[in-house]
């Protein structure tokens, strides 16, 4: 979702139109301090339906003149995260999110690079944003002891995945602080 800020990458979202609600995560790409999720529901209701908490000690003359957000989720308590997002769009601004984003996904682009010119190592995935999933050639068990060696060294965490029964490790470029060297 943090992706689609940028021109190029939102044929992805081919099909949108059809879909009743969407949710993405900009702690995970757009700079925001963790947690913070951004939703569009096509019929809020549905959700406020859903999380209802509606007990006769909240009710309140001026229900319903406005989205009351303490039914879109099972909390009643609520951290005001949307002003983590605003801070960081009034901050970096969109041209400076959008070169974050080309920046990481160009860093997971030249690591896909360094695997393909590594005979030892495949990619087992089309590279389309800032996920690289690569393994050593060979059987499941050296994927695993490679995982635990670099998870060991606590430099970098990396996290598995399997596909019919083929394991495989996960990079994601996801940090402002990683850079090429």
């Amino acid at each position: 979702g943090s992706a689609f800020i940028c021109p190029e990458y939102r044929y992805l979202m081919k099909g949108i139109a059809k879909a009743d609600s969407f949710n993405f995560n900009p702690h995970k790409w757009l700079l925001v301090n963790f947690d913070c999720s951004a939703m569009w529901l096509k019929q809020p209701r549905w959700i406020v339906d859903a999380f209802n908490v509606d007990p006769l000690y909240l009710k309140h003359d001026q229900q319903g003149s406005a989205p009351d957000y303490r039914h879109w989720q099972i909390p009643l308590g609520r951290r005001f995260r949307a002003l983590k997002l605003w801070f960081v769009l009034r901050l970096y601004g969109v041209e400076n999110l959008q070169k974050h984003i080309r920046k990481q996904i160009a860093l997971a682009h030249l690591f896909e690079k360094l695997c393909l010119s590594d005979e030892r190592f495949e990619i087992y995935e089309e590279v389309l944003m800032g996920l690289v999933c690569y393994r050593l050639k060979g059987d499941n068990d050296i994927n695993e002891q490679l995982l635990r060696r670099i998870n060991g060294r606590g430099k970098i965490h990396l996290v598995p995945s399997k596909i019919d029964d083929v394991y495989f490790l996960r990079l994601a470029i996801c940090s402002r602080f990683t850079e090429e060297s």
